[in-house]
C-alpha cells in the first residue's frame, strides 16, 4: 500500500491496518535475547554517569559556594565561603575536617590566605572582615568599617595589610597585627568597587567598579594617581582584574563582554 492511497482510504475509512499483503520482508526474531526493561534504564545511567576522579570532596557547605582559596605556603590547606554563611578552612585528604570560620552574619564572599601563608581573611555581606591565625587555627581579630558588604579581600605582597572593596563604593585597608589601628580609606568610585589589588610590588593599589572605571590609588596618601574611564575603555561595569608579574600592566573584564589591558604608569 503506498502512502498516497494509505492517505487516501484514512481520509475515507478512518483507521487503516496492515494486511498481510503489505508484508516486505519478516525478521524473527529472539525474545530471550531482548534486554529487560529494568536493563536498559541501567545501561542508560551507566552511559550517563560522569567518572569520578577527584582527589578530596568536602561537603561542608549546604548552600551556593562564593569563593575558594589556596594556602601559598601549604598545598593542602584550602579556605571556602559560601551563601550558607558559614566559611571553612580544611586540608585536601583529611575526609571533613575543617575549622569552621565562625562569626559572619550573612554570606562569606571572600577568603584570602596572607603571602606568608600566616593569617587567613573572610570577608562577608556583614560588611566585616575576620582574621584568623592559621596555625592556631582561632580568630585573631575582626575588621569593621565598611557600611555594606565585602566585595572582595587581598592581602599586600609584602606583609599584613588587607585591603577590601564593598558595596558602599569606597575601598578600605587596615593592617592586620595592629588590632586597634584605624583603616585607611579609598573613596571616590561612583558605584559598587567589585574587583581590586595590590601590584605585586606592593607599591600600587588598582580597584575595578561597577561605574566602569579603574582607578590607581598611592596607598600611603589614599589619592587617586589617575582613573581610566570612558571611550574607548568599558562601557559597563568592571566584574575582575588581573595585575602583570611586572606589576605593569592591569587586565580588567567587564559586563561589556570586553577585556582592556592598561599600563599602570601611563594609564594608556
Amino acid at each position: 500500500m503506498n502512502s498516497q492511497n494509505y492517505e487516501q482510504e484514512a481520509e475515507e475509512h478512518g483507521d487503516v491496518f496492515l494486511d498481510e499483503s503489505d508484508i516486505i520482508q519478516e525478521i524473527p526474531f529472539d525474545e530471550e535475547e531482548l534486554p529487560e526493561a529494568d536493563e536498559e534504564h541501567a545501561s542508560d545511567e551507566e552511559h550517563d554517569e560522569v567518572a569520578e576522579d577527584s582527589m578530596h570532596i568536602f561537603t561542608g557547605h549546604t548552600d551556593e559556594l562564593y569563593t575558594v582559596a589556596c594556602s601559598p605556603t601549604d598545598p593542602t590547606l584550602v579556605a571556602t565561603g559560601g551563601g550558607d554563611d558559614k566559611g571553612f578552612m580544611w586540608r585536601i585528604g583529611r575526609g571533613d575536617w575543617a575549622f569552621e570560620l565562625l562569626g559572619h552574619g550573612n554570606s562569606v564572599t571572600s577568603v584570602s590566605f596572607s603571602a606568608d601563608g600566616q593569617l587567613l581573611a573572610s570577608g562577608g555581606y556583614d560588611g566585616i572582615i575576620k582574621i584568623w591565625d592559621v596555625s592556631k587555627e582561632e580568630l585573631k581579630c575582626t575588621l569593621e568599617g565598611p557600611g555594606n558588604g565585602i566585595e572582595w579581600v587581598k592581602w599586600h605582597p609584602r606583609g599584613h595589610v588587607v585591603l577590601a572593596g564593598s558595596e558602599d563604593f569606597s575601598v578600605w585597608m587596615w593592617n592586620a597585627d595592629k588590632k586597634n589601628g584605624h583603616p585607611r580609606v579609598f573613596s571616590g568610585h561612583g558605584n559598587v568597587v567589585t574587583c581590586g589589588d595590590f601590584t605585586p610590588d606592593g607599591k600600587t593599589i588598582c580597584t575595578g567598579s561597577d561605574d566602569a572605571t579603574l582607578r590607581i590609588w598611592n596607598p600611603v596618601s589614599c589619592t587617586v594617581i589617575r582613573e581610566i574611564g570612558g571611550y574607548p575603555y568599558h562601557t559597563e561595569g568592571l566584574t575582575c582584574m588581573a595585575i602583570s608579574p611586572d606589576s605593569a600592566v592591569a587586565l580588567t573584564g567587564s559586563t561589556d563582554h570586553k577585556v582592556h589591558m592598561v599600563n599602570i604608569s601611563s594609564g594608556k
